[in-house]
């Protein structure tokens, strides 16, 4: 029976030894897997939505302590492909998964554990060196009898070696999982990485992810899955004022790049606002940021598409 961490092990494997690894966290799409990164990192390193298959890449959040470094590799969510992108984006979690240290499947405490949850639970099997830690995210949204009710049933899915509840917006317990997370890693003689830095994403590709961020907001149906966002240009002009940046929001019909303008371009503007306003935050200059929204037509489904477009 795993325990349900809610103070600070004072245990051996609170030992005074250095330690460092690689945790990642999967589940259903939605449990709040980048929102979790990002309280851990206390940096934005990995975009949120509301949308399905939000996450598309394999994001490190680099969280150092005194006693210890945790990388956060936050991957897509795990789900039945229809595309070939979908496809890509199993492998991509599947040969992350199989380099980890720890693996923590994240479950909200306001919605029933189901097939989805049951499923990933399954495939946790195929990766028998990483320790499984289950975390109960959310729990700002259900009440304490929920939470309880929550905590008893993912415990019964899998011999865990902890079970975390925690609330990423209001930062309860976080301190509690990093320290019973960076407790299983293996020992270290050293940082991994620079104590100093909180991701290894290159700016281009976060610049990306705030323009598709900001995309992603108001899209509906099948739209979300088929936004894309390349950058073009990065620039800084001669006199230091701005920094010019020009990018592409690439869909799949001439049908969604008109949702994406909208009328008179008043969405592609919101847009724009909105993705500036981030972009101006993670690089603490004046941005002027050009969109440009271009068709690749079944761009999930064609290897070339895919292969530019980093996939």
């Amino acid at each position: 029976m795993p325990h349900l961490s809610n103070a600070p092990d004072t245990g051996p494997r609170a030992a005074d030894i250095y330690r460092a690894g690689f945790v990642s966290f999967v589940g259903r799409p939605n449990v709040g897997k980048s929102t979790l990164t990002n309280a851990l990192v206390g940096e934005k390193v990995a975009i949120t939505s509301s949308k399905p298959q939000t996450t598309r890449r394999a994001i490190r959040g680099i969280v150092s302590r005194d006693h210890g470094q945790l990388i956060i590799v936050d991957t897509p969510g795990m789900h039945r492909p229809r595309t070939l992108l979908g496809e890509r984006l199993n492998a991509l979690v599947q040969s992350t998964l199989s380099d980890v240290d720890i693996i923590a499947l994240c479950v909200p405490a306001n919605e029933t554990v189901g097939p989805g949850d049951r499923f990933i639970v399954e495939q946790l099997t195929r990766y028998p060196r990483a320790i499984p830690v289950a975390i109960v995210t959310k729990t700002d949204a259900a009440p304490k009898a929920r939470v309880a009710h929550q905590l008893l049933a993912v415990s019964r899915l899998h011999e865990w070696a902890a079970v975390i509840p925690v609330s990423a917006p209001r930062g309860h317990q976080l301190e509690i999982l990093v320290h019973e997370l960076i407790a299983l890693l293996p020992p270290a003689a050293q940082p991994l990485y620079d104590i100093t830095e909180h991701t290894d994403e290159d700016v281009t590709d976060r610049i990306a992810e705030l323009v598709r961020e900001a995309t992603l907001e108001g899209a509906h149906d099948e739209l979300p899955h088929s936004i894309a966002v390349t950058v073009e240009e990065i620039t800084e002009r001669e006199d230091g004022s701005l920094i010019d940046i020009y990018a592409n929001i690439v869909v799949e019909r001439d049908s969604q790049k008109g949702i994406i303008i909208g009328k008179g371009g008043a969405r592609l503007r919101e847009i724009g606002a909105d993705a500036r306003a981030e972009i101006e935050s993670l690089m603490g200059r004046r941005v002027f940021l050009s969109l440009r929204v271009r068709v690749a037509k079944d761009w999930q489904r064609d290897p070339k598409h895919l292969g530019r477009m980093g996939f």
